[in-house]
């Protein structure tokens, strides 16, 4: 009987590892700076690179904190562990802003001008996020019609924020 709680307990830590929803929060975060940006005449790279990474770790930290003292101080007293615990389940927040972050870096090399990097880095953003929650199901064993099913919910909520970025530059 114990041996079979065991089993149970890894499977819900591997299924807790799994939850990448802060990536794709993340990448949905990091399209949304990117539109946003793209609506200034005029943004520098350097800025947008580190706007970009300074609000993921901005939206960490409200993460940390909501998980800390949300729910979880109802059920469970603070200690060192938890912190550190909660702080990693939310990194993929701030993983997620660094492909956009890193496109709109490496533009220049590529020849891209400004509104190319912020296509770049919106293009990536969006991959991101689709790639995220593709990681999530696999690795939480969802079969393959609900890998598809995610990627195509996320692909499209891609979408409707290219949408928005076209709508709000033209």
């Amino acid at each position: 009987m114990a041996r079979t709680g065991h089993v149970a307990q890894g499977s819900a830590e591997r299924r807790a590892r799994a939850d990448y929803t802060g990536g794709v929060y993340g990448s949905m975060l990091a399209a949304s700076v990117v539109v946003g940006a793209g609506t200034l005449e005029r943004f520098p790279r350097v800025e947008l690179v580190l706007l970009l990474l300074l609000t993921g770790v901005a939206f960490w930290i409200a993460h940390v904190h909501a998980q800390l003292f949300g729910a979880r101080l109802a059920r469970q007293r603070l200690d060192r562990r938890t912190v550190l615990d909660v702080c990693r389940e939310e990194w993929p927040i701030v993983k997620a802003a660094v492909p956009p972050a890193t496109a709109v870096a490496v533009s220049p090399l590529l020849g891209l001008d400004v509104p190319g990097a912020l296509w770049l880095a919106l293009s990536v953003a969006v991959a991101g996020q689709v790639g995220w929650s593709v990681a999530a199901a696999r690795r939480a064993g969802a079969s393959r019609r609900l890998m598809v099913t995610t990627a195509s919910v996320n692909l499209l909520l891609g979408l409707l924020i290219i949408s928005f970025k076209i709508y709000l530059t033209h």
